[in-house]
């Protein structure tokens, strides 16, 4: 077999497959537009008032399941990555969900036994639903590895909860009880919550592996990067920066290779796509086994909102330490039909100091729409005008105001303020509309939007978030599922469990 393999983009899919490959003697690949690799996982440096450089993430904040035992541990295990400086943050209260009165506060605690606990002593006559509701998140997460053994049992099950209303569901769970059905859903910025769309799935693999435990990296999630790019190179792969690519080549019905921006091609046996299926599918030229149908339904495809972030540096000394995150939502806010053009939520994330007990940074974040900032699209970065600058600075201060409503003294702790909107994540990553989270799944239409690896060209793959789950544990899954598609690499489950130690 040919092993000649080319991966397009440098985000997390894209290097996990590159790695995969690498390890399996694939002369690899990957091409990054950009100049820098990561994607989503890029950090990136702002200065303080004093001249104190910050380092800040792009869209890398926290993960769960790191524990033994846990969901994302075999898969950050396989690829390397358990020795870097992972921190795992508070167990009785990883997330605080806050909303806008002071006195409603609530704990979301790690492990499911402390989880049940923890919230029964703000709602002790729904124990009973808490227990069935953690018990179930836990048995959608115990079987989180089935989609990889291509078992029709699992997959019939995997598929049925795709199939549910995940709304429908904490709705049920929760015996009607509306202010718990809120509290369950208050930390859930890290996944768009769209009560017509979004499937079961999606929301109990992703809260579970956060319940099991939760953890940040001291030092930027550009370290994740920085480990996989390393591996690959170590074993003999290639990895190649302001190397974009424009045409996938086809030939006979298989992908041939790529062409690069500056007519450069390269020959491929096999060819990976990390980027969203949208732009890969524009890539392909007009040929016979990519039908029209195959594009259309690719461009049609919805997206998860964008997100706003405004990254604060903070007076020295002016505010402790954090070691979880902070939800805050209006009262008036409705989790499940957000109004994403109004700040209603805010999401308050503390950077880890290099030392002492006091932060240096954090970030807020909240769900931006398309439509505030699409009039500015055409125009190059840092050339967009006074307007845009207006509506980032008041988005900004909304952002704080909201915060500030449950942490005390962080106005006056604010010493400066940068700033990105989904245009940013646009120009610099190329994710359409500003997508946070990729395709938007919808469990009215599961064989629509939850895509395959597999395309058209027997060759050419997909790979990311827009695939089975976003995020670190979703796309690592599914870069996993992606090389099995390679033959000869359908045994790759069997790795994956070895064990370590």
């Amino acid at each position: 077999m040919e092993k000649k393999a080319i991966i397009i983009g440098s985000g997390l899919g894209g290097l996990e497959c590159g790695l995969i490959l690498a390890k399996h003697g694939f002369e690899t690949t990957v091409l990054e537009q950009d100049r820098q690799c990561g994607g989503c996982l890029q950090s990136f440096t702002r200065r303080s008032s004093d001249g104190t450089p910050l380092l800040f993430d792009c869209g890398f904040h926290y993960v769960g399941g790191l524990g033994k035992g846990e969901s994302l541990r075999p898969l950050f295990e396989y690829f390397g990555l358990m020795d870097l400086p992972w921190q795992q943050m508070d167990e009785d209260c990883f997330d605080e969900v806050v909303f806008a009165d002071p006195g409603k506060r609530y704990p979301i605690a790690s492990t499911h036994s402390k989880f049940v606990e923890r919230l029964a002593e703000y709602f002790p006559e729904r124990r009973r639903e808490l227990q069935e509701y953690s018990d179930f998140l836990r048995s959608v997460g115990d079987n989180i590895y089935a989609p990889l053994s291509s078992h029709p049992a699992a997959e019939s099950g995997i598929n049925a909860l795709f199939e549910r209303s995940a709304y429908d569901f904490l709705n049920e769970s929760t015996g009607g009880d509306q202010q718990l059905a809120k509290v369950l859903s208050g930390n859930s910025i890290k996944l768009e919550l769209q009560a017509e769309t979004l499937p079961l799935y999606s929301f109990a693999q992703i809260n579970n592996s956060f319940i099991q435990s939760a953890w940040r990296i001291r030092g930027g999630g550009m370290q994740i990067i920085d480990r996989l790019t390393a591996q690959i190179k170590e074993l003999g792969g290639t990895i190649r920066t302001d190397a974009k690519v424009v045409s996938i080549a086809v030939d006979n019905g298989s992908a041939t290779g790529v062409e690069l921006e500056d007519g450069e091609f390269l020959a491929a046996d096999w060819v990976i796509s990390d980027v969203h299926p949208s732009l890969t599918t524009a890539m392909i030229g007009e040929c016979k086994s990519v039908r029209k149908a195959y594009r259309n339904r690719m461009n049609s495809l919805q997206n998860t909102f964008g997100i706003f972030t405004a990254n604060l540096s903070l007076k020295p000394g002016a505010m402790e330490y954090l070691n979880r995150n902070i939800f805050v939502h209006r009262d008036d806010a409705d989790l499940w039909h957000p109004d994403s053009k109004r700040t209603e939520s805010v999401m308050a994330h503390f950077y880890p100091p290099e030392e002492g007990e006091y932060a240096t940074h954090l970030d807020l974040l909240s769900p931006m729409d398309w439509s505030m900032v699409e009039q500015w699209k055409d125009l190059p970065q840092m050339h967009r005008g006074l307007e845009y600058e207006e509506l980032k600075l008041a988005k900004a201060r909304e952002c704080i105001d909201l915060a500030a409503s449950a942490i005390p003294g962080l106005k006056e702790a604010v010493d400066r303020v940068y700033t990105s909107t989904p245009l940013t994540y646009n120009s610099y990553l190329s994710a359409p509309y500003g997508t946070a989270y990729g395709v938007r799944k919808d469990w009215n239409n599961p064989l629509g939007t939850v895509l395959s690896p597999r395309t058209p060209l027997p060759n050419l793959f997909l790979t990311g978030q827009s695939l089975n789950l976003h995020g670190i544990l979703g796309v690592s899954m599914t870069s996993i599922m992606t090389c099995q598609q390679v033959p000869g690499l359908s045994e790759l489950p069997s790795e994956l469990f070895t064990d370590k130690s």
